[in-house]
């Protein structure tokens, strides 16, 4: 699956428009993390516990986007761009949502 930030990609021609494909999850940090995060926060600097959570969030949604696209018979994906957003207060969970524009295309080199 060819995925791609641009509209276009080199070297093939768009064929056909699928439509918007998406991934998203809701990730909160493990009971370990948020102590990890917490102590942290109050020192300064890297995360690695949220980072970690993080990653692992967009690499989901990520996943679920290309499952999405080849369900619908996609040959890339264009325009792929991520959105997150905190979503439950006080639990600190953050949704991450993976989104692009599934095509069919043919090889022109």
């Amino acid at each position: 699956m060819i995925v791609t930030t641009t509209f276009d990609v080199p070297g093939y021609k768009v064929t056909q428009h699928l439509g918007i494909v998406r991934g998203i999850t809701v990730r909160a940090p493990t009971i370990g993390q948020g102590i990890l995060g917490g102590l942290n926060s109050m020192i300064g600097g890297r995360i690695g516990a949220y980072t970690e959570m993080c990653e692992q969030a967009r690499s989901d949604a990520y996943t679920q986007l290309v499952m999405h696209a080849q369900a619908i018979g996609a040959d890339a994906i264009v325009g792929v761009r991520y959105d997150a957003s905190d979503v439950g207060g006080a639990t600190r969970a953050t949704e991450v949502l993976c989104y692009g524009t599934a095509v069919k295309c043919e090889r022109t080199v």
